[in-house]
C-alpha cells in the first residue's frame, strides 16, 4: 500500500508539472501575441484553456484519491495539501492568459497606436515570476520561492506606472483610449498573474518548510533543508 501511494505521489508531481508548463506556455503565447498583434497565438492560447481544465480535474481527482488512500505522514500531507492549491493558481494563471488573449484580439480590430507603456518588460518580469515558482516546486527549495515573493513588488510597481501613464494618455489623446483601455487590462492581468505565482511560491514554502507565510505571516524553522526537501533531492 505504501509503494503504491508513493507511485500515486509521483503521479501527482509529474501532472502538476505538466499542468505548469500548460499554464506558463499560455502565458508566454499571449504576451507574444501582444507584442506582435498576433491573432494565431491568440487562437492557440483560447484553444489550450480546454486542456488546462481538463487537467486541473484530473490533478484535484487524483489528490483526494491519495488522501482516501492512507493518513499520509505530515510531509506527505503538506505535498498534497499545496498541489491543490497550486493546481487551482495554475488554472486561473491560464484564465489570465485567456483574457490578455482577448484583449489583444480586440486592439488588433483597431489601429495601431504608441502607447508610453512597456508591457514587454512586464510580462518578461511576470513570466519568470511563473517559471521561477514552478523550479521551486521542481526543486523543493524555498530559497527560489522567497525570490519570487520578493519579485512580486517590482510587478506590482510596473502595474501602477501602467495606470498612471495611462491614464495620462487617454487624457491627452482621447482617440487612443480604447487601446489604452486594453492595455490597462492586459497590465492588470499581468499583475493577477504574478499573485498567482506568488500564491504557488508560498505554497512551496508550506510544503518544505511548514511554514505559512501569506499574509507576511513570521516563517517558522530555521530555514534547513527540511525533509521535503531532502526527498525531493534524493529523487532527482
Amino acid at each position: 500500500m505504501r509503494t503504491r501511494f508513493q507511485q500515486g505521489l509521483d503521479e501527482l508531481r509529474q501532472k502538476l508539472l505538466k499542468m505548469g508548463g500548460l499554464a506558463e506556455q499560455a502565458v508566454d503565447r499571449a504576451c507574444q501575441a501582444y507584442l506582435d498583434r498576433d491573432l494565431t497565438r491568440c487562437q492557440m492560447v483560447l484553444e489550450g484553456e480546454t486542456q488546462i481544465n481538463i487537467s486541473e480535474r484530473q490533478i484535484d481527482e487524483l489528490a483526494f484519491d491519495l488522501l482516501a488512500m492512507q493518513q499520509p505522514m505530515a510531509v506527505d500531507l503538506r505535498f498534497i495539501l499545496a498541489v491543490t492549491k497550486i493546481n487551482a493558481d495554475l488554472e486561473r494563471v491560464g484564465d489570465q492568459a485567456v483574457n490578455i488573449a482577448e484583449r489583444v484580439m480586440d486592439m488588433v480590430s483597431l489601429p495601431a497606436v504608441d502607447l508610453p507603456v512597456d508591457i514587454g518588460r512586464m510580462s518578461a518580469a511576470v513570466s519568470a515570476m511563473v517559471r521561477r515558482s514552478l523550479e521551486s516546486f521542481i526543486e523543493a527549495k524555498a530559497e527560489l520561492a522567497q525570490a519570487v515573493l520578493e519579485m512580486d513588488n517590482v510587478v506590482d510597481r510596473m502595474r501602477d506606472e501602467a495606470f498612471i501613464t495611462l491614464v495620462k494618455t487617454m487624457n491627452e489623446r482621447p482617440e487612443t483610449t480604447r487601446q489604452a483601455l486594453d492595455a490597462l487590462l492586459v497590465a492588470r492581468n499581468l499583475e493577477r498573474v504574478a499573485d498567482h505565482a506568488t500564491n504557488i511560491a508560498e505554497d512551496v514554502i508550506f510544503w518544505v518548510r511548514g511554514a505559512d507565510v501569506r499574509h507576511n505571516a513570521p516563517q517558522e524553522g530555521n530555514g534547513q533543508e527540511q525533509p521535503a526537501q531532502r526527498a525531493a533531492s534524493e529523487t532527482h
